[in-house]
């Protein structure tokens, strides 16, 4: 966990980065190093998703909050850039909201195409025993943590 709160403080910040003060850099990276733990706890024990890494808390819950904090924190005005904080009103929040939005609805839609042809092609799950076995052994013919199965492999 402590290893995804310094990666969420990286992709958070990623977004803003041109775009903030340093001051504003290290509070975005905080509030993601925050973030990510909440979303972790979310996403497992709320949605009861299997996100063993935090993947999912890392890259896609931070990467919108940084994007986001682009309309909150931004001050480059002569890129056209300011956000709350800095006098921009709500447009540049807006902009950056409408770009988190449409993303999302491309990848989730592209994926769903995506996921539905390699379903009807190779299928997307491997077989209940390799699910039990593990895919260390049935992709990789070895076992990640030798002696650690609490079960046969044979």
């Amino acid at each position: 966990m402590t290893l995804n709160g310094l990666l969420a403080g990286l992709v958070g910040i990623t977004a803003p980065c041109a775009v903030v003060s340093p001051g504003a850099a290290v509070a975005i990276g905080l509030i993601a190093g925050v973030l990510v733990v909440l979303a972790v706890e979310f996403i497992d024990k709320v949605l009861k998703v299997d996100d063993p890494v935090g993947a999912v808390s890392v890259h896609c819950v931070c990467g919108i909050f940084g994007t986001v904090a682009v309309g909150i924190w931004g001050n480059a005005p002569d890129d056209g850039v300011l956000g709350l904080l800095h006098g921009g009103g709500a447009a540049q929040l807006g902009k950056q909201l409408i770009g988190v939005v449409s993303v999302g609805a491309w990848a989730a839609v592209t994926s769903l195409i995506l996921f539905f042809i390699i379903k009807a092609i190779f299928g997307l799950r491997v077989s209940p025993k390799e699910e039990l076995v593990g895919l260390d052994l049935s992709e990789h013919k070895s076992e990640a943590y030798a002696g650690f199965q609490i079960f046969s492999n044979t």
